[in-house]
């Protein structure tokens, strides 16, 4: 059992029978005498994706998530399904639908991701914050692209699509963030 006061991002609580992942967390006090500390919570239900909000009182006890993070390995993909194993029980998972969707442009074979496992089952995927990736396709080096900010479209191996600064050319490779898919740096 958790204490609603002691609530804080990225903690698992199972409402309503599923798991459901604390996105942001704030506190009111009451102006009132005697008024308990409100607790607002946003957070995503990882079985259907949905972001809600609901308050607690401080006071409050809530559930905790038969919940478990472990490392994974992205290990190919089936058409529309990408197959993935864990790590420690070297067990096999199918996932498809928008969790695969969101992530598959930043995977290469043998990636790592962290599976978020809720009775046998996987209901989150998620991958590292930065990916090395190599520019498969793009414009020709611009010349005295240093000089001014500007960027041109460039296909990376996994097949998505980024603005990249214009002196980089095909066949480098380059850092990107998955949480906003930009360009950071070269490799």
């Amino acid at each position: 059992m958790i204490n609603a006061g002691d609530l804080k991002r990225g903690q698992v609580l199972q409402l309503e029978d599923a798991p459901c992942i604390v996105l942001d967390v704030s506190f009111q006090s009451p102006t009132a005498r005697g008024g308990n500390t409100l607790v607002k919570t946003k957070y995503r239900n990882l079985m259907t994706g949905q972001v809600l909000n609901k308050t607690f009182k401080a006071g409050d006890k809530l559930d905790e998530a038969d919940f478990t993070r472990r490392k994974g390995q992205f290990l190919y993909e089936n058409g529309e399904l990408g197959v993935f194993m864990d790590q420690e029980s070297y067990e096999q998972y199918e996932i498809d639908g928008d969790m695969y969707e969101t992530v598959k442009g930043y995977l290469l074979e043998g990636g790592e991701v962290s599976l978020g496992i809720f009775n046998d089952l996987v209901v989150s995927l998620e991958t590292p914050q930065v990916v090395e990736l190599t520019v498969t396709e793009t414009a020709p080096a611009l010349k005295n692209a240093t000089a001014t900010a500007q960027t041109k479209e460039a296909i990376l191996e996994t097949g998505i699509s980024v603005q990249v600064p214009g002196y980089l050319e095909s066949g480098e490779k380059v850092k990107i963030d998955t949480r906003e898919c930009r360009f950071i740096s070269r490799a």
